[in-house]
């Protein structure tokens, strides 16, 4: 079935409800999708759900409007380059729990896609790109925010593709036009 919705009213709820008890308890087995939108249909005062769905044409679909990121906050742009060295690396955690995430983006940029890392290579390729020497944290941080995956064990890491927020991607141009 789709997922198109029809609305469906009922003039008197008792009676909805009176109607819909009724043929409930008709029922011995376990009742299937198609038979419960076919008894609120009757109960409704229609024939069948085909009866309700010819009465009642689902409405135009609506053009999904996407939610517009804000444009990127030039000052805090700033801010989050000072984290960083001329080469790229992330020199030190972020004190603001909101500038996290732009700098985890970053991280991530350095992580091959579609390579799976042990816990050792990636702690290898994270000392690489951040100078505080705190794997870790930076381990833990892109897995809790979805960046990677890894398994149970903790023996596999792997990236995940995404695409980064605007601010994210804003962050990373800045970093590479940087001379080194």
């Amino acid at each position: 079935m789709s997922r198109t919705p029809y609305p469906l009213h009922a003039e008197d709820i008792s009676a909805f409800a009176r109607s819909l008890g009724g043929q409930l308890k008709a029922c011995e087995a376990a009742l299937s999708h198609l038979q419960l939108l076919n008894m609120l249909a009757r109960s409704a005062g229609y024939r069948n759900f085909q009866h309700l769905r010819a009465q009642n044409p689902a409405p135009a679909p609506q053009p999904a409007v996407a939610n517009p990121e804000p444009p990127v906050d030039e000052k805090r742009l700033r801010r989050l380059v000072r984290l960083f060295d001329a080469d790229g690396r992330l020199l030190r955690w972020p004190s603001r729990r909101g500038l996290e995430s732009s700098c985890l983006w970053a991280v991530w940029s350095h992580v091959e896609p579609r390579r799976v890392y042990t816990e050792r290579e990636l702690n290898e390729r994270l000392n690489q790109v951040h100078g505080f020497g705190d794997p870790a944290l930076l381990r833990r941080g892109l897995c809790d925010c979805g960046l990677m995956t890894r398994t149970r064990d903790g023996r596999a890491y792997q990236r995940v593709e995404a695409r980064p927020p605007d601010e994210a991607l804003a962050l990373l141009e800045l970093l590479r036009a940087r001379p080194a």
